[in-house]
């Protein structure tokens, strides 16, 4: 639903969220995910706490928001439109999409840490994590397939065990451009998308 068709409580309700939201992930950001309190939060964002509970159950679900709000933007280049008429236009986007995934991997370092530290304290955030990994998967696996059809991929090659290959080559890269103070990412680029164009596309 569109903001002009909504009444004015229901836009100050959307605001109320949005202020919520922009809170816990300053807070988070500042705190880590196991330091930071729900109170803290609504402190900060100036609601009532019985106005905070009506859109968020407890901090983890808080931070699932937050998570998914930071994701969106990875999954936007990973979504994006794949229809490449040749080999040489697969390879070089591919490589741009590598570039642009590990570009925001080091953007949003700092969120990156405090989104594995949850995930390994919360099941709610790994459960939501995983579930987003499988959204990469599945927009690999279209990718794969696309090509497949179009002749630019060898159909002996399983397109999901393909597509869940790359996608994990790619977050371990994820990871190591988070964790690494330093990180030749013109390399990491060149290498990982050529051992990957280089063994599907002919």
């Amino acid at each position: 639903m569109e903001d002009k068709n909504l009444t004015k409580r229901d836009l100050q309700a959307l605001e109320t969220k949005k202020r919520l939201i922009r809170s816990a992930h300053e807070v988070f950001l500042k705190n880590g995910f196991n330091k930071t309190t729900i109170s803290e939060i609504i402190k900060k964002a100036g609601v009532g706490y019985g106005t905070a509970y009506v859109y968020f159950k407890n901090k983890d679900a808080m931070f699932v928001t937050v998570m998914e709000s930071v994701m969106e933007r990875f999954l936007q280049v990973a979504d994006q439109t794949f229809h490449p008429n040749s080999v040489v236009a697969a390879r070089e986007q591919i490589l741009n999409q590598v570039r642009a995934f590990l570009e925001l991997a080091i953007e949003e370092k700092n969120m990156l840490k405090v989104i594995k530290e949850a995930i390994g304290i919360s099941d709610v955030v790994e459960a939501r994590w995983l579930e987003i990994r499988k959204q990469f998967i599945e927009s690999i696996t279209n990718d794969i397939t696309y090509s497949q059809s179009n002749n630019l991929v060898s159909t002996k090659f399983d397109a999901p065990i393909a597509a869940k290959s790359w996608y994990f080559m790619n977050e371990m890269f994820l990871w190591e451009c988070v964790e690494t103070e330093e990180v030749n990412l013109d390399k990491i680029v060149e290498q990982l998308s050529l051992l990957y164009t280089s063994a599907l596309y002919e």
